[in-house]
């Protein structure tokens, strides 16, 4: 009798891309909508998105530190924005781009030091026997430390263009947006190249 030939699994991907980036959503809502009068919009808007995209996982038990930084942060800017008057909020008005990818980026390159953020989501697509795998492990803290310095890059572009008004819009848009498409395609790309080298 002729016993069927086994099928290898296809080896999954190291990191979620698409979960990475729902995670960073609402940080990216924020940069975008937040402006000089429209920060408290921004803040709600992205509590909301905060909720919506990590509910169903905090309801089974999954708490991502990049969603728990989130929830509380545009929480708190939430509450400040009801709670204080204009002029008491001129410095959240001023700097709550900056705040908000400095705060980011300290998180990624924060959690550098125990478990990085983006092995969160790689465990959700990568058998368990794998989790400690130098391959696994060196994947994860690589993608951690670029996302975690493109958005100290984007920290300090934000500042730059509170310093340097005349060109507002470059460091508020484009090298925001040029630093994201960047770090997304290497988040994309750099697992299987990784892999592909070391095999």
């Amino acid at each position: 009798m002729v016993q069927p030939t086994a099928t290898k699994a296809p080896a999954r991907k190291p990191v979620s891309r698409g979960g990475v980036f729902f995670s960073f959503a609402p940080w990216i809502i924020f940069g975008v909508v937040a402006g000089p009068s429209t920060w408290e919009y921004a803040a709600l808007a992205a509590l909301v998105a905060s909720v919506v995209l990590s509910g169903q996982d905090m309801l089974h038990g999954r708490l991502r530190i990049l969603d728990m930084t989130g929830i509380v942060f545009f929480a708190v800017l939430s509450v400040l924005g009801l709670a204080l008057n204009r002029g008491q909020l001129l410095w959240v008005e001023t700097y709550a781009q900056v705040i908000s990818n400095g705060l980011v980026a300290v998180v990624a390159l924060g959690s550098l030091f125990a478990d990085p953020f983006t092995a969160q989501y790689a465990r959700e697509t990568t058998p368990r026997e794998l989790w400690h795998s130098p391959v696994f492990t060196h994947i994860n803290r690589v993608l951690t430390a670029v996302w975690g310095t493109a958005f100290a890059l984007m920290a300090i572009s934000t500042w730059l263009a509170i310093l340097l008004p005349s060109q507002d819009d470059w460091f508020n848009w484009v090298i925001p947006i040029a630093l994201l498409v960047v770090v997304v395609k290497f988040t994309e790309r750099y697992p299987e190249s990784y892999k592909t080298r070391v095999t």
